[in-house]
């Protein structure tokens, strides 16, 4: 019992971390450059399985695990000195990478995270449930440092980017 308690505090601490301003960035989310007062250094990038990106004047970065706040403190101290006095550099995400979902909903498929999801959300998002979707049987698969998670949900699960929701059929 207190295995389970310890994990599902892991597992609590674990969504807290990675939504809200400490969302990691990861392969397929597409996110914006700015540098303030340079047009050319401004870039819209899709960050691919690689999650190395190219940037003006700095080698290759590595982009995922890395935050947006990370990721601009680390392109404004390259761009410091040789290149610019005081860049100031701001990340955004313009588009997350998607979560999935299948099973019984209207429109299985993978649709664009947002912030804040929920699983009651996501179901939504997929059109609603089927009519014979169990209410309670429902699944998240995550990656949770680089293996697969799998954890009974509810309507307000967390969901994150790259989750695979499946909603299974009732029997009754």
């Amino acid at each position: 019992m207190k295995i389970m308690r310890f994990f599902m505090f892991c597992l609590l601490f674990f969504i807290g971390q990675a939504t809200g301003s400490e969302y990691k960035l990861g392969a397929g989310d597409q996110i914006q450059i700015t540098v303030y007062g340079e047009e050319d250094l401004t870039n819209q990038i899709k960050i691919d399985k690689s999650g190395v990106i190219s940037f003006p004047f700095l080698s290759d970065i590595t982009v995922i695990g890395l935050s947006t706040k990370n990721l601009a403190s680390k392109i404004a101290n390259g761009l410091r000195g040789d290149y610019l006095i005081d860049p100031q550099v701001t990340v955004s995400i313009v588009m997350y990478r998607p979560f999935f979902i299948h099973g019984q909903v209207k429109r299985p498929g993978g649709y664009p995270f947002q912030e804040d999801l929920t699983l009651d959300k996501a179901i939504a998002i997929a059109g609603g449930l089927a009519a014979r979707a169990s209410k309670s049987s429902w699944n998240i698969t995550r990656l949770v440092d680089g293996k697969k998670a799998v954890f009974d949900a509810n309507v307000s699960s967390a969901i994150l980017p790259d989750d695979i929701i499946e909603i299974e059929q009732s029997f009754f």
